[in-house]
């Protein structure tokens, strides 16, 4: 099983996921050109794909979704409010209606070798979700776009063997950044984005010996760093209650515009 962020970060948002026999996307945020450079850097065609699994509508996850669904005829599943928004902004253009698959919360579905599950979060979105996928015995969680978590995502992911989770902004960057009040409050509400003190707390909970790999993602442009973000994280999962320190993990910051390097879950 392996997982790569093609993109991640505020301007744009694309994770693969994928065994030998398939092979799916998390959001297309990026344009359908970036895409396909990215998955042909991964030793995949756009056509291969199975499957692109979206979180919610907001542009940075769905920008290349038309284009790239369009060419390819690849399904999309999302969940009925997802859908409909996508369908009502027309940011994307027309897409087939046959392409639709709706997903529900906490509802496994089966495409081909993998399982996914979607997971409740907490988002300004219409019905946003993040994703648990596992192929066999290994798990892989990919959940950003979060204001606030609370025990229901704490289990959801437990005994993942990777996760990519949200390090969004900086709290004091953000404050004193450029950003209008409005927009200040909206990212740092319940239906927000996680700073990166709150991702290095929610990794604390979800800890375990076998967690393989971390991926920090969805980088604010203006409001983070990549090296802030993860000595943050570090420092919360150091000094947090629970029995690990933050090497005894391995940590990436998922690169903003280019491919970051590939985890294999063996």
């Amino acid at each position: 099983m392996r997982l790569c962020s093609i993109a991640s970060g505020s301007s744009g948002n694309c994770i693969y996921v994928g065994s030998e026999a398939t092979h799916l996307l998390v959001d297309v945020g990026i344009s359908g050109k970036r895409t396909e450079s990215g998955l042909n850097s991964l030793g995949i065609a756009a056509r291969d794909l199975d499957g692109i699994l979206i979180t919610h509508e907001h542009a940075d996850h769905i920008n290349g979704l038309g284009v790239i669904a369009r060419k390819y005829g690849i399904p999309i599943y999302a969940t009925p409010g997802t859908i409909q928004a996508i369908q009502n902004s027309g940011s994307v253009g027309k897409i087939d209606h046959s392409l639709f698959h709706e997903v529900t919360e906490d509802v496994k579905l089966t495409i081909k070798d993998l399982t996914v599950n979607p997971m409740r979060i907490s988002h300004d979105a219409a019905q946003p979700v993040a994703y648990r996928i596992s192929y066999g015995n290994k798990k892989v969680g990919i959940c950003t776009d979060l204001g606030v978590y609370n025990d229901y995502t704490v289990e959801c992911l437990k005994g993942m063997d990777a996760v990519l989770i949200e390090a969004n902004h900086d709290v004091n960057m953000l404050q004193v950044g450029p950003y209008p009040y409005y927009l200040k409050q909206r990212i740092l509400g319940d239906r927000g984005h996680l700073s990166n003190e709150n991702s290095g707390r929610l990794l604390s909970r979800i800890l375990h010996d076998k967690l393989e790999n971390i991926i920090l993602g969805h980088l604010s442009k203006e409001n983070n760093l990549p090296e802030l973000a993860y000595e943050a994280v570090r420092m919360e999962i150091t000094l947090g209650e629970n029995p690990y320190n933050a090497n005894d993990f391995r940590m990436q910051v998922a690169n903003r515009s280019d491919v970051s390097p590939v985890i294999n879950i063996a």
